[in-house]
């Protein structure tokens, strides 16, 4: 979400800052919050790292398709497991 200031705004914030903190203290806040930023963004990048790898590692890659080692003239039909209960149907005309 940007943030529509102009240079006023900013100067007005920048005063309001100086006067709450004073002109000591200001350098220490802006070096502790770019720590705090920086220690955010490695955490942020570690999750985002093990999630990576947690999903690579339960999950096979599909991108390639799947060769089967027979051609589908050699394959034999897919039957359900009903029907491999199931004798073979006589044939009435030979």
């Amino acid at each position: 979400m940007p943030f529509n200031m102009g240079f006023g705004e900013v100067l007005i914030i920048l005063v309001v800052v100086l006067l709450l903190f004073g002109a000591k203290r200001i350098p220490e806040i802006a070096g502790s919050l770019g720590k705090g930023i920086n220690s955010f963004k490695k955490n942020l990048s570690e999750v985002e790292g093990t999630f990576k790898e947690s999903v690579r590692e339960s999950a096979p890659l599909e991108s390639s398709p799947r060769r089967d080692p027979l051609p589908a003239s050699d394959r034999p039909a897919a039957a359900h497991p009903e029907e491999l209960d199931r004798p073979e149907p006589k044939r009435l005309l030979s």
